[in-house]
């Protein structure tokens, strides 16, 4: 189960690498609510949040072998992001299928496609 420690030590290991995004107050005709704009992360998702969060808090041993992740898209480019930022190996399993521009994206972030 994770705990309030547990966040609050994500949150530290991710300072400075996602942006903090605000709150953005939405009204529609009956309700009130707020978006959370993840798209001004540096990958234009949430999802390296929790790329980067485990990555770094994996022990050096852990870290030299390098990480493999399997995605089509987004959480592999916030493994290959977070990877690089690390100066750890990313090898990312990437179904035949997956968009070009996904593909692209990773492989420029450092990831090796496989």
């Amino acid at each position: 189960m994770v705990t309030l420690a547990d966040i609050y030590e994500a949150q530290e290991r991710i300072r400075g690498v996602a942006a903090r995004t605000s709150l953005v107050p939405f009204s529609s005709s009956s309700n009130e609510f707020f978006l959370k704009p993840e798209n001004q992360q540096p990958i234009g998702s949430f999802k390296l949040r929790g790329a980067y969060n485990k990555i770094a808090s994996l022990a050096a041993a852990e870290r030299s072998r390098g990480v493999i992740s399997y995605s089509s898209g987004n959480h592999a480019q916030g493994v290959a992001y977070s990877a690089r930022a690390l100066g750890v190996k990313a090898v990312i399993v990437m179904p035949n299928n997956a968009p070009a521009n996904k593909r692209e994206a990773t492989a420029r972030l450092g990831a090796e496609i496989v």
